[in-house]
C-alpha cells in the first residue's frame, strides 16, 4: 500500500542521528530499530551500489552502440531500487541523498510505526515523495507483486535475523542484469554446529565449527541464492561477499541465462573437515567437459575423494554444505569498488579506513580457492609455538603454491598447497623448535609428526610472503567498535512496559 500523506511531527519528541549526508529523527521511545554498528553495512551498500550502477550504464550503452535496429533509442541511465525491510528508512534516505541516477526508490515495511518513521525521515531530510515512496507492506507479497510489473534493478534484503524467507521473493522482483543486495546475521545458526538442522532448512546445507566457519556461512547463502535462481532458469554472480562482524553481507548480479545455470552444479558441492587437525578437502558436485566447437558436456563427479578418516591424522572427519563453491568476489568488480572509495572524499563514508582495509584484503584473497587454514589451529594440532605468518606464507611460496589471506579470519592462510604439503611445513617448524614432551604416542599429533617429510620446505623470505594491505598498515580486520556491540534487541510495534518495582 503506497503511503503519500506528508507526515506531521514535532522535532522536540526525537533525538538526530547524523550518519553519511542523512539526519535520522530517532524516536525517545525506541520506536523502530536503529543499530550504528550497521553504518558500515550502509557504507559499503553505498559504494557498492555506485559501481554496479556505472557497470550497468556501461552494459546498456555497449548493447545500444551494437544495435542494428533503426529505431533504437538510447537506454535510461536511471536505476530503481526496492528496500523490501526499510524500519527506520535511514538506508533508503541515504541512498537517495548519496547514490547519484536514482529514480525512486520503494521504502518498504510491515509496521505503520516504521512506514511513519520512513516518511518522517525523508521530509525532515528533504527527499520528495516522488523519489523515496513509503510503502506499507508484507516484503514477500510486495516482491511477488512485482513479477508481472516494472522490476527493480536494485533489491535490498536487510533483515533482522535470516533472510531464507525473502530470497525467493528478490529474485521475482530483480531485472535481468539487476543487483541483489543481502544481509544474514544468523551467525549463531551459519558458523557453528549449534544447530545444523535449523541452517539446513533455511539454507539448503549443513554449517560446520571450523577454522573456516565464516566463509562456509558465505558459501551456505550464496548457495541458497543459485538455488532459487535456478529454478527461475537464471543464474547469480557474486560480486562482493563480505563476513562483517556479527552478520554477512553479499552482492550478486542476477543474469537471466539459463545456459549459465547447467555450470552450477560444478561450483557447488561439500567439504570434508577433519576435527582434530582441520585439514579439509572439496567435493564438487559435477564437472564440464569441453568437446569439439567448444561444446560442453557435464558429468556427475566420481566416488567421495577422502577416506572416512582424515589421511593426516587418522581422526574423523565431518562434512558441510552444499555449499557454493565457486568464486566469493568478481575481482574487477571489486577493484572498481576499492578505486571508487580511494578516490571519494573522506567525510563520505564514516568508515572509510575500514572500507579500504577490507577491500584491499578481499583483492588479494585467492579467488578460486574455496576455504583456508589458520596458523594458530595448525599449531595447536601439533602443540607447536606459532611462528611468524609471514614465515609460514614464505615456506608456501617456495615449495612453488599460491598463499593469501582472507578477510573472514585474522591468521587465516588460503592456499592452494596440498594438505600434504602444509603439514609438511608444520613438521620442518616442529623439527626446528622441537617436539612437544606432552604429545602422547598414538595421539593424531603423534601421527602428524611421524609422517616423513616430502616436500622440500625452506623458510627463506619470500617477497609476496607480506600482502600490500599490511606492509601500507591498512586497516584490515576491525577490533569491537563498541561496547555490547551487536544485532541489539528485535523491533516490536508496542515497546514493553517497565515492569514495576517490588516495595
Amino acid at each position: 500500500m503506497d503511503v503519500d500523506s506528508t507526515p506531521a511531527y514535532d522535532v522536540n519528541d526525537y533525538n538526530k542521528i547524523k550518519e553519511g549526508k542523512a539526519t535520522i529523527l530517532f524516536p525517545k521511545n525506541n520506536e523502530v530499530f536503529y543499530n550504528p554498528v550497521q553504518e558500515f553495512n550502509r557504507d559499503m551498500s553505498i559504494a557498492a551500489i555506485k559501481t554496479w550502477r556505472d557497470i550497468a550504464i556501461e552494459d546498456r550503452m555497449e548493447r545500444f552502440e551494437k544495435s542494428t535496429n533503426p529505431n533504437k533509442t538510447a537506454p535510461k541511465k536511471t536505476f530503481t531500487v526496492l528496500e523490501a525491510l526499510a524500519a527506520s528508512g535511514l538506508r533508503s534516505v541515504r541512498y537517495a541523498m548519496e547514490i547519484e541516477d536514482i529514480d525512486h526508490i520503494v521504502v518498504n515495511d510491515l509496521l505503520e510505526s516504521a512506514v511513519e518513521s520512513i516518511k518522517r525521515n525523508a521530509h525532515f531530510n528533504g527527499v520528495s515523495q516522488s523519489l523515496m515512496r513509503a510503502n506499507l507492506g508484507d516484503a514477500i507479497s510486495v516482491m511477488y507483486s512485482y513479477r508481472d510489473k516494472e522490476r527493480f534493478d536494485v533489491v535490498d534484503l536487510d533483515p533482522y535475523g535470516t533472510a531464507a524467507p525473502f530470497i525467493d521473493g528478490a529474485i521475482h522482483a530483480v531485472k535481468k542484469g539487476g543487483l541483489i543486495c543481502v544481509t544474514c546475521t544468523d551467525l549463531a545458526i551459519l558458523a557453528s554446529n549449534n544447530h545444523p538442522e535449523t541452517c539446513f532448512a533455511k539454507y539448503g546445507g549443513n554449517p560446520l565449527k571450523a577454522e573456516f566457519c565464516h566463509e562456509l556461512a558465505l558459501r551456505l547463502v550464496i548457495h541458497s541464492l543459485q538455488q532459487a535462481a535456478s529454478r527461475q532458469r537464471r543464474y547469480i554472480e557474486p560480486l562482493l561477499s563480505c563476513s562483517i562482524d556479527f552478520y554477512v553481507r553479499i552482492f550478486v548480479r542476477v543474469h537471466d541465462k539459463p545456459l549459465l545455470t547447467k555450470t552450477v552444479s560444478s561450483q557447488t558441492g561439500v567439504v570434508y573437515h577433519c576435527k582434530h587437525c582441520g585439514s579439509f578437502a572439496n567435493q564438487r558436485f559435477g564437472s564440464i567437459e569441453v568437446g569439439k566447437n567448444q561444446n560442453h558436456k557435464y558429468h556427475i563427479a566420481d566416488a567421495p575423494i577422502v577416506d572416512q578418516k582424515c589421511t593426516n591424522c587418522s581422526s574423523k572427519q565431518e562434512i558441510g554444505g552444499p555449499c557454493w563453491l565457486g568464486p566469493l568476489h568478481n575481482k574487477d568488480f571489486v577493484q572498481r569498488m576499492y578505486d571508487g572509495v580511494c578516490k571519494a572524499d573522506k567525510s563520505i563514508y564514516g568508515t572509510h579506513a575500514r572500507m579500504k582495509g577490507m577491500l584491499k584484503v578481499i583483492l588479494e584473497e585467492l579467488n578460486d580457492v574455496p576455504f583456508h587454514y589458520e596458523l594458530s589451529e595448525l599449531c595447536s594440532a601439533v602443540r607447536a609455538p606459532c611462528p611468524p605468518l609471514v614465515k609460514f606464507n614464505s615456506a608456501l611460496l617456495n615449495a612453488g603454491y599460491r598463499v593469501s589471506g582472507s578477510h573472514t579470519c585474522q591468521s587465516s592462510i588460503k592456499t592452494d598447497a596440498p594438505s600434504q604439503v602444509v603439514w609438511d611445513v608444520m613438521r620442518m617448524l616442529v623439527k626446528e623448535t622441537g617436539r612437544s614432551p606432552k604429545i602422547v604416542e598414538g595421539s593424531p599429533a603423534d601421527v602428524i609428526l611421524s609422517r616423513n617429510i616430502q616436500t622440500d620446505v625452506s623458510f627463506l623470505h619470500h617477497k609476496d610472503a607480506n600482502p600490500e594491505s599490511r606492509r601500507i598498515k591498512l586497516v584490515r580486520y576491525q577490533v569491537n567498535p563498541e561496547k555490547f556491540w551487536g544485532p541489539k534487541a528485535r523491533h516490536t510495534e508496542t515497546p514493553k512496559a517497565k515492569k514495576p518495582k517490588l516495595q
